[in-house]
């Protein structure tokens, strides 16, 4: 199963896919789709779809997971990443691509055992879960990594579920 992860936001846009074969879980490639704040909205949304349909089609994932808006936050950050969202769930939408989200701390809780991990909690368990050698560059990939390997967990414990129900 391939897994395209994503940190949705509008100055940074977290990326990772993950590859989970036999139970083992490994990073594809991650990065961050960066868009400068001097340009007008509609291009920065542009450029975000595209880069993530470009990812879309050069790993042609089974699935998206994205990570869920956090209430607390600033009025206008929520409605810059929901529009980052919305790039992003159109080009899944294009290419076909399932979509989930999760909220922050479940992800955090699948990937470090607890739903108030820190950034650099979060950074350190993705390096060791995929046995990367340094930790991602950026918290934003790191973020998007962590979705994907949510996700993944998610998708084996409700197998697993389907299985022992039959």
């Amino acid at each position: 199963m391939i897994v395209l992860g994503i940190d949705p936001g509008m100055a940074e846009t977290g990326f990772g896919v993950v590859e989970s074969r036999g139970g083992r879980l490994r990073a594809v490639t991650h990065g961050v789709v960066s868009t400068p704040s001097a340009d007008p909205p509609e291009q920065r949304l542009a450029e975000i779809h595209r880069q993530i349909r470009h990812l879309l089609d050069e790993h042609v994932p089974e699935a998206v997971a994205m990570e869920d808006l956090f209430v607390g936050q600033n009025p206008r950050t929520i409605l810059q990443v929901g529009q980052a969202r919305g790039a992003i769930l159109t080009a899944c939408g294009e290419a076909g691509a399932p979509a989930a989200a999760y909220a922050p701390a479940e992800i955090k809780s699948a990937v470090c055992g607890f739903g108030r991990a820190d950034k650099g909690q979060v950074m350190r368990m993705v390096a060791a879960i995929l046995g990367l050698q340094e930790a991602p560059s950026t918290s934003h990939a790191a973020d998007a990594l962590a979705v994907a390997v949510c996700h993944t967990q998610r998708a084996r414990t409700t197998a697993l579920r389907a299985e022992l129900a039959r």
